[in-house]
C-alpha cells in the first residue's frame, strides 16, 4: 500500500481553511497540510484592502463560536480587524506550522490504484494526501471585466481584490466599473479625494441603513469578564442575520410581504436622500429586495448628491487609451480606472478549467459543472470524488454567516474521516442516490423561495448560475444544518479499502480462469 505524504490536505488558508484546520486539531488529527497559493494566510481578507473595506454583517456574527473576540472596535468591523482575527486564530490553535505558502494546487487527481489524491504544485512538484478538503471559498477567482479595450488603457488600473495603495487618487479623474458590495464601500471613500468620479452601473443594488457604532470600553470589559454574555449576543445576531438573508428568502411564499415592504420603504424613504429624481430613479432597483444580495451604507446614496460624482447607466462600448466610451457615443476622459466587477463563483466551470479536479472513472469537475446542474450531498460531497470534501459546495451557504458554515461542514467531514479510520477504509464516496435525494430536496425547497417566485428578472444576480439554478444557498436553518452534520446516515457513503479492491481483483481473476 502506498503511504500518502499526509492524511489530509486542505486547499486554501482563508477563513474556511483555518476553520477546517482548527476542527481537525480539535479532533486529534495532526497529520495535515494546508496549501495556500498566496504568500500569506487570510484569503478574502488578505486580498481585499481597498478603501473602506469592512464586513457587511455585524462583527458579533462574524466569528467562530469557540473563539470570541471581545474587543471588536465597532458593530461592522474593518477588514484589517478581520485579518488580525484570522491571524489570531491561526496562532492560538497552532495552525501556521501546517501551512505551505505560495503552493497553488494546479491539478487535483485521484489515484484509484493507491486510494489517494495527487496534488500537483507549480514547477511540477507533487504532494499526496488520503483526503482533500477544498476550502477555496465562495468567490474563487476575480471575474474578468469583459469590457473591450481594457488592456489599451494607459493609466493605472485598480482592482477591488488587488488594490494598489501606491497609486495616488488625489485630484484625479477616476472611473469605477461596478456597483456591487465592494464598490458601495469604495465609492464614498475615494470620492473625498478625487477631482471627478464616474460610476458605471450595470445593475442597481438595494442599499439599506448601516447601524454602525463604536464598541464602548464598558461593553468590551463586559465581554471579557463574562464570555457567556457575548456568546448569547453572537447567537442572537447570527439568528437575526439568518432570518433576514436566509429565512425571508427561502420562505417567500409566506413571507414575500416582507421583501415587498422593504422595497417600498427603501424607495419612498431611504432612497429619497438622493436629490436628483433622475439619478434616484436609476439607482433604484426594479427587482425585489433579496434577488441580489443587498448591502448597507449610510454614505453611498448621498455620494451621488456631490457635484463631482456622475452616475453612468449607459452600457460601456469600449475603453480607450485615456477614457471610456459608452454606447450613446459619449467619451469621458479619466486618469485612473477601478474595476469592481465581482468574482467567479464556486460552481463556475472556468475555475476548474484553470485548476482541474479529476476524480474516479474519468470524472472531471469542470466538465460536470459545464454540462450538468449543480448537485451535492449536504453541500460537502460529490459522487465521483472519493475522499474529497468541500467546505462550501453546491447548496451550501448556511445561516447567513460564513463561520457557521465552516463549523458545520467541518463537523460533517471529520465524522467521515474518523469513521473511515475506525473501519480501516481508504476511500469514502457519497452514494449516487444520496446526492440525488439531497439535491432534489434542496431544489424543491427553493421552489418556494424568492428566486423562484419573486420578481428577479432584472437582478443580474450571482445567486443564479449558468443553468439558471440557485445553488448558492442551503434552504434550511443553521440549526437544521448543524443537526444534519451530526446525524446524517453514514450509509449514505460507501466505505472501501485497498484490501477490498485487491480481494475483488483476486476473485475476478479466479472466476475468469475457471
Amino acid at each position: 500500500m502506498v503511504r500518502p505524504d499526509h492524511q489530509v490536505a486542505i486547499i486554501g488558508a482563508g477563513l474556511g481553511g483555518i476553520g477546517a484546520a482548527i476542527a481537525l486539531k480539535r479532533a486529534g488529527i495532526e497529520d495535515f497540510v494546508m496549501l495556500e497559493r498566496a504568500s500569506d494566510i487570510g484569503g478574502t481578507w488578505r486580498d481585499n484592502t481597498y478603501p473602506g473595506i469592512a464586513v457587511d454583517i455585524p462583527a458579533q456574527a462574524y466569528q467562530f463560536s469557540y473563539e470570541l473576540k471581545p474587543d471588536w472596535s465597532r458593530v461592522f468591523a474593518t477588514g484589517a480587524e478581520v485579518k488580525a482575527y484570522i491571524d489570531q486564530c491561526a496562532d492560538r490553535y497552532d495552525v501556521r506550522r501546517h501551512v505551505r505558502l505560495e503552493s497553488e494546487v494546479v491539478v487535483r487527481e485521484w489515484d484509484e490504484g493507491a486510494h489517494l489524491w495527487r496534488l500537483r504544485l507549480p514547477a511540477g512538484s507533487e504532494i499526496t494526501a488520503r483526503f482533500v478538503i477544498s476550502a477555496v471559498g465562495a468567490f474563487v477567482n476575480p471575474k474578468p471585466a469583459e469590457i473591450e479595450g481594457v488592456e489599451e488603457f494607459q493609466g493605472p488600473v485598480l482592482r477591488s481584490a488587488a488594490w494598489d495603495h501606491s497609486v495616488p487618487l488625489d485630484g484625479k479623474r477616476v472611473a469605477i466599473v461596478g456597483t456591487g458590495a465592494s464598490a458601495i464601500q469604495i465609492i464614498p471613500e475615494i470620492e473625498r479625494k478625487v477631482a471627478r468620479l464616474d460610476v458605471y452601473q450595470r445593475t442597481p443594488i438595494w442599499v439599506g441603513p448601516k447601524l454602525d457604532y463604536p464598541t464602548s470600553s464598558l461593553v468590551k470589559w463586559l465581554f471579557r469578564r463574562y464570555p457567556a454574555v457575548q456568546d448569547r449576543l453572537r447567537r442572537a445576531v447570527t439568528s437575526g442575520v439568518e432570518a433576514g438573508l436566509v429565512g425571508v428568502v427561502v420562505n417567500h411564499d409566506e413571507l414575500g410581504w416582507i421583501t415587498r415592504g422593504a422595497g417600498w420603504l427603501a424607495r419612498n424613504v431611504w432612497y429619497r436622500q438622493v436629490r436628483d429624481p433622475d439619478v434616484r430613479r436609476r439607482l433604484t432597483p426594479h427587482y425585489e429586495v433579496g434577488c441580489k444580495r443587498p448591502s448597507v451604507s449610510n454614505t453611498y446614496l448621498r455620494t451621488f448628491n456631490r457635484p463631482n460624482v456622475e452616475l453612468v447607466s449607459e452600457r460601456i462600448e469600449r475603453v480607450f487609451d485615456h477614457g471610456i466610451r459608452t454606447v450613446d457615443g459619449r467619451e469621458r476622459e479619466i486618469d485612473v480606472l477601478v474595476l469592481a466587477t465581482g468574482f467567479r463563483l464556486a460552481t463556475d466551470p472556468e475555475n476548474y478549467r484553470l485548476n482541474p479536479v479529476r476524480g474516479r472513472d474519468g470524472f472531471d469537475l469542470a466538465s460536470f459543472y459545464a454540462s450538468h446542474r449543480a448537485r451535492s450531498y449536504e453541500s460537502v460531497s460529490l459522487p465521483g470524488l472519493p475522499n474529497h470534501f468541500m467546505i462550501f459546495g453546491p447548496y451550501g451557504w448556511t445561516g447567513g454567516t460564513w463561520h457557521v458554515l465552516v463549523e458545520t461542514a467541518s463537523h460533517h467531514i471529520i465524522r467521515l474521516i474518523t469513521e473511515a479510520d475506525r473501519r480501516g477504509a481508504t476511500a469514502v464516496e457519497v452514494r449516487e442516490e444520496a446526492a440525488e435525494r439531497w439535491t432534489k430536496f434542496a431544489v424543491e425547497r427553493l421552489g418556494r423561495s424568492l428566486w423562484s417566485l419573486g420578481s428577479c428578472a432584472t437582478a443580474n444576480s450571482y445567486y443564479f448560475d449558468h443553468h439558471g439554478d440557485t445553488p448558492f444557498l442551503r434552504p434550511t436553518s443553521s440549526r437544521e444544518a448543524w443537526h444534519a452534520a451530526r446525524s446524517f446516515p453514514l450509509d449514505d457513503y460507501e466505505f472501501s479499502s485497498l484490501s477490498d479492491a485487491a480481494e475483488d481483483s483476486r476473485v475476478g481473476r479466479a472466476v475468469s480462469q475457471a
